[in-house]
């Protein structure tokens, strides 16, 4: 191999190398392979002895051996626990097999492979080409070591994923496509990476950081969002979604990712929690690390890192946007696997990650890894970002009234038992959703809770410190003289009236009269008020321990110009109890679309085309019209199928048949999503099972 040498030509064996790897499900030509495990590679146009070679792999743009980005080896016995090291496999005249492992803690991205001969006086060196290296959660030498097979499969190996959403009392779940062996993908992740401030700042040391999946799930978490950095995705929690997509359109990552890479690294419009939460999913299940999404029922938001988030309302019962603090109906964030060497072996496992852009942390948008056991503890001191995610699930909630003309607040209520309720994800290897609550704290208003609590306010200096906006303990002590709560009466679906009861209660034993203010909004899943629906006022008189239901009932044609897309309302009812204190009645209503029905018709086999029927009956009384029907799904169909489909008339029947030609044989899932005028985005998925 003198100067003028040929370039050898490289035999990756691609399908083997993935099969041992796990890899086999990524599309390139390009060899992928998990670090800390060996791979085979093929080369011929060498005529020197094989112990005259020298293999040089290096990765980002300055290699060296001091940040780890460069490996110089040749060949030996065995192959190396610690470095890089080659064993040969067979040689012949022509070509050399040797067998390459990288070290547990390489770092992951793509490298340059390159051999050197020393022979024949001056040394040359031949590039054999370029692979991708990978975190390896099936090593147990690796950061991301995860022991159960079942949950690599699910949590890197699966492409589709159910998302939970609605509010505590009404939990339900949508399909996603993270799609992260699909197409450009992985090419996608690893310019993500290198768009990063972190890199743009100093590429030397970012890429030699790499090999940790503490500082990548930082840094990706920044760059999902695009604070900060022109990352993927622009969050808007305006109601309004003007110049880009609403973000309970999407259906999957892939078309974001590819949306984001063609229109030259421009932020995609628009996300919230569940988009940035599912691509941040499909980023690190691309890169090898553990991960899934987290739904937090009742989320609390708090700005100020005291412990407690404060809502206010009016005399009227209006829902007040005052402060930065607020209860979100439910939020979405990611637990992502590996071990925490810089917090001691407890705080391994699960990791809190989150690219929602709520707060900033080390002066950008990014949040986590907060060890999940360290936030259960209280050990809100500990890296990184602990104390708001404890805050999340804990936080104290107090109900305020304010009077705009005195500035005077009230306490109504205060409660803490609201905030953190069936924390939600989907099971492994079944589509179903588990509830780890107890994951994150310890039974609501038990002893030990509240001590966690206690530990976790004096850790952040709460418990010795006057706070002037705290209620006083007079005011959280004082009991009111009736009770009230909403019951829903009937369904709860768009296209039809909202019945309640307002359900009054007198505790004491002599008559109280209650004068009732109520007020129903719609808003956004973050309840933010968006357009009032309804309000009314009326005078009750309770005989003592009495207990009178009050018939609600909001219309649809008074609702259906002024709901959001999130499909939520809140009633509220301000009760003015003559001679006592206040009491709010409140209910956040999640409203379910009407349900599309998607049949297979025949078996689904590789190769082979099947027919998909798509069924939807408009259950209003007026047209529906703009009806597109959307559907994608990896290993069933390329990319996304959108057909138009005519107006409906009233209580009309639509019937949309397409085909799929699924190209590998498993559980597949078909997601679906039907829009018009009055129902936008009507979800749902479908196991195909295909078969060979």
């Amino acid at each position: 191999m003198g100067q003028g040498a040929t370039q050898p030509s490289t035999n990756w064996h691609l399908k083997e190398n993935a099969r041992e790897h796990h890899t086999s499900k990524f599309s390139g030509d390009e060899l992928v392979v998990r670090r800390g495990q060996a791979f085979t590679v093929t080369f011929n146009g060498t005529e020197q002895p094989e112990q005259n070679l020298i293999f040089i792999a290096e990765t980002g743009p300055k290699p060296s051996k001091a940040t780890k980005t460069l490996a110089t080896f040749g060949i030996s016995s065995t192959a190396s626990t610690e470095g890089w090291s080659a064993v040969l496999q067979s040689s012949s005249s022509s070509s050399v097999s040797i067998s390459i492992s990288s070290p547990h803690n390489a770092v992951i991205g793509r490298y340059r492979l390159s051999v050197q001969s020393t022979a024949s006086g001056s040394p040359s060196t031949a590039k054999l080409g370029t692979f991708v290296l990978l975190f390896n959660p099936w090593s147990s030498g690796d950061d991301v070591f995860m022991p159960s097979q079942a949950e690599c499969e699910e949590y890197v190996l699966e492409e589709f994923g159910i998302i939970f959403a609605g509010n505590k009392n009404h939990i339900s779940g949508f399909g996603w496509n993270f799609g992260q062996f699909q197409g450009d993908i992985l090419d996608i992740c690893l310019s993500i990476m290198d768009r990063s401030l972190y890199y743009r700042q100093d590429p030397v040391t970012d890429v030699s950081h790499r090999h940790d999946p503490k500082y990548l799930g930082r840094v990706l978490s920044a760059m999902v969002n695009a604070n900060d950095d022109q990352g993927v995705v622009l969050g808007n929690w305006s109601g309004t979604y003007e110049g880009g997509k609403n973000p309970t359109s999407w259906t999957g990552s892939g078309e974001i990712l590819q949306s984001w890479k063609k229109s030259g690294f421009k932020p995609v419009r628009y996300g919230q929690c569940w988009v940035f939460a599912a691509v941040l999913t499909t980023v690190l299940r691309c890169l090898g690390i553990p991960t899934r999404t987290i739904t937090n029922f009742s989320s609390a938001h708090d700005a100020d890192r005291n412990l407690r988030v404060d809502e206010f309302y009016d005399a009227e019962g209006n829902h007040l946007e005052r402060g930065a603090d607020s209860i979100w109906n439910f939020h979405v964030w990611n637990e992502s696997w590996f071990t925490r060497n810089d917090l001691g072996p407890s705080y391994s496992g699960w990791q809190i990650l989150d690219a929602t852009p709520q707060e900033e942390s080390g002066g950008i948008y990014q949040c986590g890894p907060a060890s999940r056991y360290a936030v259960k503890e209280g050990e809100v001191d500990l890296e990184y970002d602990c104390p708001f995610v404890f805050a999340e699930v804990n936080a104290d909630c107090m109900y305020w009234n304010y009077d705009s003309a005195t500035g005077k607040k009230t306490l109504i209520l205060s409660k803490s038992t609201e905030i953190g309720e069936s924390i939600s994800t989907k099971a492994v290897g079944r589509d179903d959703r588990v509830d780890v609550t107890r994951d994150y704290k310890y039974e609501e208003g038990s002893k030990k809770e509240r001590d966690i609590f206690k530990k976790a306010r004096k850790k952040l200096g709460l418990e010795d410190k006057f706070d002037p906006t705290a209620p006083t303990p007079e005011e959280i002590e004082q009991k009111p003289d009736i009770s009230g709560k909403f019951k829903v009466a009937g369904s709860l679906e768009v296209g039809k009236d909202l019945n309640l009861l307002l359900v009054l209660a007198n505790l004491q034993p002599y008559p109280k009269t209650v004068d009732v203010k109520m007020t129903a909004w719609s808003t956004l899943y973050t309840r933010r008020p968006v357009r009032e629906i309804w309000k009314d006022s009326m005078s009750v008189t309770l005989s003592p321990k009495e207990e009178k239901q009050f018939p609600i009932r909001i219309k649809y044609n008074e609702y259906q110009q002024r709901l959001t897309t999130d499909k939520t309302i809140q009633v509220t009812a301000i009760c003015h109890v003559e001679d006592g204190i206040q009491v709010l009645v409140q209910r956040n209503i999640a409203l379910d679309n009407p349900a599309i029905h998607v049949q297979v018709h025949g078996e689904a086999k590789v190769n082979k085309e099947v027919d998909v029927e798509v069924v939807f009956t408009n259950p209003i009384d007026t047209e529906v019209m703009d009806c597109v029907l959307q559907v994608e799904g990896c290993d069933l169909l390329t990319g996304i199928l959108e057909l138009r489909i005519p107006p409906l008339k009233a209580s009309e029947k639509s019937s949309t048949k397409f085909k799929l030609l699924p190209s590998e044989a498993g559980p597949k899932h078909l997601l679906v999503n039907f829009s018009c005028d009055k129902f936008p985005d009507i979800k749902t998925f479908k196991m195909v099972n295909v078969t060979n």
